[in-house]
């Protein structure tokens, strides 16, 4: 069975928030969705385009004073069915990919300095993610932004999904930290 583009859903979704250019998308997708979905300039615009001719979001033209044209897009109604349709499907898992876990696998021949230094990378960027889950998680709470009550449940649930993962990492490393500090001498 062919993989189903989800950029074109986390689009569609984007666009039901909130109308906008492919740089207030970009802009909406790293404030918000990037500790779990990325998207890139270069995948966001053809794919904005096939969805345009898809007729399931709308584009306008808006052009301000001493600035180029910009082109809204917008969700249309048969957008959010489409978009509903795909919320309801059964999640398609998709199978990990990890360049340290490869890396240490493959890892007989290097020293292994190499590896604890990597860990220790990894170990420093999952507590300044900790941090970071903890100010969002905040910001969301004091609700600011009024945020309706269901969809705040449902953005501290993924926050909370970044935190245990972060949290997660960080022992592993520990506990691996740990067992390589042992056997630096194999």
């Amino acid at each position: 069975m062919a993989k189903t583009n989800k950029t074109k859903y986390a689009l569609l979704g984007v666009l039901s928030l909130m109308s906008g250019s492919g740089y207030d998308i970009k802009k909406f997708c790293d404030s918000s969705i990037s500790y779990f979905w990325n998207e890139n300039y270069g995948h966001i615009y053809p794919v904005l385009k096939t969805m345009e001719q898809d007729e399931v979001i709308t584009k306008q033209v808006e052009q301000t004073e001493g600035r180029p044209a910009k082109n809204v897009y917008s969700i249309t109604e048969k957008g959010r069915k489409e978009l509903k349709i795909w919320l309801m499907l059964p999640v398609e898992r998709a199978p990990g990919r990890s360049e340290l876990l490869l890396k240490i696998f493959l890892a007989r021949d290097i020293p292994v300095e190499n590896i604890i230094k990597k860990l220790q990378q990894i170990k420093e960027e999952s507590e300044k993610e900790l941090i970071k889950y903890s100010e969002v998680e905040n910001e969301l709470k004091s609700n600011k932004h009024k945020i309706d009550k269901k969809n705040l449940l449902l953005w501290i649930t993924t926050l909370s999904y970044g935190r245990y993962g972060a949290e997660a990492n960080i022992k592993w490393c520990e506990e691996t930290l740990k067992i390589l500090e042992e056997t630096k001498d194999l």
